[in-house]
């Protein structure tokens, strides 16, 4: 299958399949338990129609919006994500280019593969977020904090729905981990994607910048799950970011807030931004979906801070269902993911293009020619 082949989301998806092996693509893929909420996430954009209007008068359409104080071309944004350069060998460094060269903002990730200083340097003056787990060890907090300001992060986004690892049963059959520590099946899986084995020992040594200074990663076998069970603070309260908040002095920003109650905390404290996740429901299978929610959040605290939403997106419908719901921009994940696993930096541009080629068409098509012109009133829900 080539690039130019690849048209949408599953066509990505298959690609990538082809290439990866198998415990690396189902990392990606996977989700938690029986993964109830990872197809929820999707298909509850399909409980909602789009409703257009004709005769408006749509030639000039502008995608653009500020959100936490950032001017965006477009109103969606790449999610952090952690291990990029195990999809592939540009990681970070594909996904930060592409995105500058469209006018969006990237995160990088506590656990990314490359450091926060490279990926914000190759973004061409995008704007970046930090995605920050919180450590036990509060020196590697502090320490992690300082060095996302002398990087100039514009965004800090702290992650409050990783407290412990989900139960990622896909990963438990092939013994995933960083670095790896494969059960059989799981080595046979690499043997049959030689490509991928000899693209991954012919680049730079795999690292994780923004901890390897400061954390063993269990002598080279160190699983996901367990960096979040043994290294992450389960005593973390809003005590704490609270002070984290203040610290920063800047656009502070929730990641993994489901709740009204937690939205209005997180207002009360002074975050300036939420991110409604289930963490691409690799977390607590069963809960609650963020488009679901979106509507009573926004009526919430939408007049206090600006609510993004992430999970399950995979058409630009589903970014204008998300918009006209009240989301100030919506988050990427698998979407920009299996184009990097499948082509790097040229694979991520792709999909980049045709959202925003969808985008631009579906708010022609919706007879829109502003983000702000999307209203609930363009919308109407089905019965479940």
């Amino acid at each position: 299958m080539r690039l130019r082949d690849c048209h949408n989301f599953h066509d990505f998806r298959r690609m990538a399949q082809h290439r990866l092996p198998g415990p690396i693509f189902n990392y990606i893929d996977g989700a938690a338990e029986d993964e109830v909420t990872y197809r929820r996430n999707t298909a509850s954009f399909e409980q909602c129609d789009l409703v257009p209007n004709v005769l408006r008068g749509v030639e000039n359409v502008d995608l653009s919006v500020t959100v936490m104080g950032q001017k965006l071309a477009l109103p969606v944004y790449c999610s952090p994500t952690a291990l990029q350069r195990l999809f592939h060998h540009q990681g970070e460094r594909a996904v930060a280019t592409a995105t500058g060269r469209y006018g969006t903002m990237f995160g990088v990730s506590s656990l990314g593969t490359v450091s926060l200083e490279e990926a914000r340097q190759l973004s061409g003056g995008a704007p970046a977020c930090y995605q920050f787990y919180f450590h036990k060890d509060r020196g590697l907090n502090r320490a992690m904090l300082d060095r996302a300001k002398a990087a100039g992060i514009e965004v800090m986004m702290l992650t409050v729905d990783s407290i412990t690892g989900g139960n990622r049963e896909r990963d438990k059959r092939t013994g995933f981990s960083i670095p790896f520590k494969l059960t059989l099946g799981g080595m046979l899986q690499f043997a049959l994607k030689p490509a991928w084995g000899i693209n991954y020992v012919t680049h730079e040594r795999f690292k994780l910048p923004q901890l390897d200074e400061h954390v063993d990663m269990g002598g080279g076998a160190m699983s996901i799950s367990k960096y979040f069970t043994d290294l992450l603070d389960p005593t973390m309260n809003w005590d704490d970011v609270a002070q984290m908040a203040s610290e920063w002095g800047g656009q502070f920003c929730l990641k993994g807030i489901m709740s009204v109650a937690d939205a209005k905390r997180a207002a009360d404290i002074g975050c300036t931004g939420i991110v409604l996740s289930n963490h691409g429901g690799r977390q607590l299978d069963g809960s609650r979906t963020a488009f679901d929610q979106l509507a009573e959040i926004v009526d919430a605290v939408g007049d206090r801070l600006d609510v993004m939403i992430d999970g399950g997106v995979q058409r630009g419908t589903h970014v204008l269902k998300a918009l006209s719901l009240g989301a100030k921009a919506v988050g990427l994940g698998r979407y920009y993911l299996f184009p990097l696993a499948a082509a790097g930096q040229a694979g991520v541009e792709r999909a980049l293009e045709l959202m925003r080629i969808e985008l631009e068409r579906d708010m022609k098509l919706m007879g829109c020619t502003s983000i702000a012109q999307l209203s609930r009133a363009n919308l109407r829900f089905r019965p479940a």
